[in-house]
Formats: C-alpha cells, structure tokens, sequence
C-alpha cells in the first residue's frame, strides 16, 4: 500500500498541497500527499487563471523559490497578459488564462516526477497527537499513518457546506465531499474555529453564445512567462477572453430572487470575499451602478466550457438562468452547471507561528484557505512555505522566515499571523509597503540564492540569475559612464518632445527622464552595439531600465526597510506577559498576549497597538 511512517504528511492536494509536499519531497524529506481524489490535484475551483494584481508577484516569487506553479501555470497557458503596464513597475503583474485540464495534469505529472513524494487517495479524518506533539494521522477507514510533522491544506474541505438559492448539502466541491473529522479534533485540544465563504459563477457552452456582441480580450502582443527557467517558452499562439455588460433588466431579474438567495435569508452567516462578492452582493452594495464587467474565459484550448467571471451566484439556478440570458451575448446560453457558494471551516491564523507551524501542536503545520485566505496563489505560496519549514524542522535545521522587505510572501504570512483575518483574505499591492522593492522582474534577484542555500534552486538556476544581475548592473554603469554629445542626443529627444541639452553629458541622465525608454536609447548605435556583443536578453534590458528610472524610489524603499529591521532585530522573550505592562492600554495588552509577537517590530504590526503602546514596551525592553 504505502509506507507506514514519512518525514512529512500533506494532507490535501490543492494548491497548497502540492507545493507543500513539492517542497518538502525535493528537500529531501520522505513524504505522502492524502488527498479525498488523486484526480483532482490542483484543480482550479474557481476561475481558470494564475496571476493578477499582486498574486503574479507571489507566482514569480514561488518560482524563485524552486516550486511548481509558474512552471505549470506556463506549460498549461493559453493567454499571458502583464496588467498595470501604463503604470510603474511596482505594480506590474503578470496573468494567464490557464487551460484547467491541462494544468490539473501538468501537475499531477510533475509531483509523479518528484522523488522521496508518495501518493494516497483517502479522507483523513483526524489527527495522532501526543503530548501536544502531532505524530501521524489516521484516515476514515481507520488506517494510522505515522510523521515527525504534518501540514494540513484542507481547502474549502472542513465541513464544507454548498448554497444553490433555497437547497444546500455537504460538499468541498461541485460534485466531491466534504471532509469530515478534523476540525473536531483541533477544537477539542484547544484550537479556536470559524467559518468563511466563497463562491463561483456558473460554467456554460461557448457554442451558445455570441461573441459578436461581445468586446474582444486579446493576450500581449509580445507575452511573456512567469517562471525564469528555460524549461517554458512564451507563448506562441494564444486564445482570446471577451467581455459583456450586466443591465438594470439583468439587475431587476436577479432581484426576483433575493428573497431565495442564502445570502439575504440567513442561511449563509459567514462571511465572504470582499473583492470578489458575488453578483447579488454587487448589486445590493452598489446600488447606483448600472451595469458591471462580465469576464468571458475560456477554460481551455480546445473546450467548449466557458467561466462567467463577474457572475458568482448562489442564487437558484433558474434565477442565474434568466438572468444570465438578459446579457449581450447570452440570448441562447446553455449552463453546464449554474454558480453555487459554499461554507466552510477554517482556523484563525493568530494561532500560527510565522513558520505557519501551530503555536499549540509541535510539528503541525497550516496552509491554504484553512489560514482564512483565498486565491490559489495565495495557497501556493504558504503550501511551498509550510512544505519548506515542515522539512526544515525534521531534518533539525534553522526555520525559513521572509520578512516583509524580501517577499509578498513575507507580507501574506506576516499579515496573517500578526493581525489574523475575519474576511477571506486576498493579496494587494497596497498591502505591501515596500512594493518598489518586491516587484515581479526581481523575485530572482531577491530568493534564488535563499533557494539555493535550502537545496531547492539548483546551481545552473542560481548561475542563470548571477549572471542576469551581472548583466544589468554592468548596463547600468556603462550608461553612467558613457557620454553623448548633443549632436547625436538632441534628434532622439525631440522625436519624443523632451527638452534639448546644450552640451555633452552622460546617457544615465537622458536615460533617468520620464518619457525616454530603453528602446528610444538603443537608437545610439553605442548602446546597440553593447547590447549585440554583450548578448543582453530581455530581461537583463528591462532590469537595467527599471534600475535607471526608479534608482531613487528604490533606494529610498531600501533605507525604510533598514530602518524596520533594527525593531526587528529588538528580540522578546518567548510567552513574555504583558499584563504588567501597566502603562500600556489594556487592548494592547490582551492582543500582545494572544499573538505572543517575537520582535518588537511584529508587535507594533498587531491591530489595536499603537505606536505609544510600543514605545512603552521599548523602554521595558531597554531596561
């Protein structure tokens, strides 16, 4: 069957669970992934794309790290878009629309692929504790399965409970179980539960619709990929997405039924995604609009299967109908299966440590939409992080922590731990204060080598990198270093209207000028030149403008985050109690208490800490 005892058991195969047990396995730890269908691992639930605002970020740096999602997410697209183009590059952010089979597969082959990684296909239904030490788990039929540590990245599986209008029934999924078992476990030794929602909008046949009347979506010109390794190629071909309009009709049909949708009724307490409300929600909340965007995406190459992205419903499935049919292009429609929400159990993150290890049970650890958030970007990340320190403290060395300077994924976690979340949490650019510094071009820059160190990035991908960085940092100073004379700088500034310099100077200053691009300095036949014999590529070019344009932005980022890392460095004793702390107000004393912050800079992260409270609790420390 399988063996009986593993370095690391992962327990569910989503997103997080296949980073988790990617991550573990390739560091050499001897591990299983349970999951309820091994049919479904990294089945995309939701909308069949990877990236966007902020989570391209996350992907790239995922790949930095040696894990699997940008590799798949590239091997499976069918359209690449950089967003935020027109604005700077801190908020550049890479996004496919994936082909969803493709990508389940893609998957699935490369976990087969992974040594030290074995595969069972049951529910787990509870845990192996000792002396509040996890020591294996046991599944539904009773078999024991013994860890040194366990991750547990249940998805929308605990308890999970589906809404269509007025009908609900247990479920992780359209048409899978609920997992049962765990949850009460974890509540009985103490942990603290809650419930969250999501939703997804109904799946149709493109054959039914329209697409004339339909506005046409179109991938980059030039696309580009997510992960640095040579093993993907952009894409060559690529499939259009279209766009529609809801109307006040489509609005006033849905309306009908408000009174059915478990959303107004009671039937659904938990709460939902804020920037993905379902579009009943939309309407009661944004009362004066008059219509919303519909997303129109393919799921794959060559399916007819289509996702409404925009239309998450939990309203009955005749109302969607109806309504769905009053939209620009879906007069015939036909539904392959109508939207749905659903519940679900999860843990409040403060019960974490930044590891993702539980405070409460030694060698547990949580990833996934069980901390509260939701994305599979979001997932992935903290299942290659939970897989990294899972295998990290079998193996009985130092613990991976990204600080919130080096990672979106430092921000993610840190968020998480520091201030919990009552909303399933998404991830932003605006979260991110140094988010000049984490954009999606330098993820190599910032984790290849923290990748290397835990023998996760092989030397040839650490090579790769060092030699990109050499490239553009030698770019950067030929342009500091080399002149140009207004005769031959004057024609390229005022093709683009910029003001005309009167006497010699160096290329970085024309170059540091808003409106000049690289491809505007590449008419200097020096710089051309440069580029030909020193056989810069794409990104080392993009790196080195971005280095030139934003060098002040950048440095000013740096010196902030210098100066949080001496607060960081302000170390407190582990289960310090604040209760005596009586000049501190008492909200900050119940909190500091509960989240038990290991440096004075998380503690003054803390909701409901203010900066008085912490310079209390800085002069204690300097006593």
């Amino acid at each position: 069957m399988f063996e009986s005892r593993y370095d690391v058991v992962v327990v569910g195969g989503g997103h997080a669970g296949s980073e988790a047990a990617a991550a573990a396995a390739n560091m050499g730890s001897k591990t299983l992934l349970i999951t309820m269908n091994l049919q479904n691992i990294a089945q995309m639930s939701c909308n069949p794309a990877m990236g966007g605002i902020a989570k391209g970020q996350i992907v790239r740096e995922i790949d930095a790290l040696g894990g699997y999602s940008g590799i798949v997410s590239d091997k499976s697209a069918i359209q690449f878009k950089m967003l935020n183009k027109s604005k700077g590059p801190a908020m550049w952010s890479p996004r496919v629309q994936s082909d969803r089979m493709r990508f389940a597969e893609e998957w699935r082959l490369m976990l087969e692929q992974t040594p030290n990684l074995d595969f069972y296909q049951e529910m787990v239904a509870g845990l192996l504790i000792e002396k509040n030490k996890v020591v294996g788990v046991k599944t539904s039929l009773g078999i024991e399965v013994y860890a040194k540590s366990v991750i547990l990245t249940n998805g929308t599986f605990l308890n999970g409970l589906i809404h269509i209008g007025e009908k609900n029934f247990g479920g992780g999924r359209s048409g899978e179980r609920a997992a049962t078992g765990i949850t009460e476990d974890l509540v009985n030794i103490g942990f603290e539960a809650g419930r969250m929602k999501t939703g997804t909008p109904p799946r149709v046949d493109g054959r039914s619709l329209d697409f004339s009347k339909m506005i046409e979506q179109p991938g980059d010109d030039d696309p580009a990929k997510f992960s640095y390794l040579d093993i993907t190629q952009p894409l060559k071909e690529q499939r259009s997405c279209h766009m529609s309009y809801t109307s006040e009709e489509v609005h006033d049909l849905l309306r009908e039924g408000f009174d059915r949708s478990p959303m107004f009724n009671g039937a659904i307490e938990s709460i939902g995604p804020r920037y993905c409300p379902s579009i009943e929600d939309k309407i009661n909340r944004f009362a004066d609009k008059d219509r919303h965007q519909l997303f129109v995406e393919p799921e794959g190459w060559n399916t007819i299967e289509y996702y409404i992205n925009g239309f998450s419903t939990s309203l009955p499935e005749e109302v969607q109908y109806k309504a769905l049919k009053a939209v620009k292009g879906f007069e015939n429609v036909k539904f392959f299966r109508p939207g749905y929400a659903i519940e679900y159990d999860y843990f409040p993150p403060t019960q974490l440590k930044h590891t993702l290890e539980t405070k409460l049970v030694d060698g547990l650890y949580f990833a996934g939409q069980i901390n509260g958030t939701t994305g599979y970007e979001e997932a992935a990340s903290q299942g290659l992080m939970a897989g990294i320190n899972a295998s990290l403290k079998v193996q009985e060395r130092e613990e991976f922590i990204l600080n919130r300077d080096e990672a979106y994924i430092g921000v993610l976690i840190d968020d998480l731990i520091t201030k919990g979340t009552e909303e399933p949490y998404r991830m932003f650019t605006s979260r991110a204060e140094y988010r000049t510094l984490l954009r999606q071009d330098n993820a190599d820059f910032r984790l290849t080598e923290k990748s290397y160190r835990l023998g996760l990035a092989g030397k040839d991908r650490l090579q790769k990198m060092e030699e990109k960085k050499q490239q553009s940092e030698d770019f950067v100073s030929f342009f500091k270093e080399t002149s140009v004379t207004p005769e031959e700088a004057n024609p390229v500034l005022e093709a683009k209207n910029s003001a005309a310099v009167s006497q010699s100077g160096k290329m970085f200053k024309i170059f540091a000028r808003p409106n000049i691009t690289m491809q505007d300095m590449r008419n200097f036949s020096a710089v051309e030149d440069y580029i030909q014999e020193n056989n810069i590529g794409q990104e080392a070019l993009e790196q080195t403008e971005i280095q030139i344009k934003y060098s002040g932005y950048i440095e000013k980022e740096k010196n902030n985050a210098d100066k949080l890392h001496r607060l960081e460095n302000i170390k407190i004793p582990e289960n310090f109690d604040y209760s005596h702390l009586q000049s501190m107000s008492m909200e900050a004393r119940e909190k500091l208490n509960k989240i038990q912050p290991k440096t004075v800079s998380q503690a003054s992260r803390v909701s409901g800490v203010s900066p008085a409270d912490i310079s209390v609790l800085l002069v204690y420390m300097g006593r």
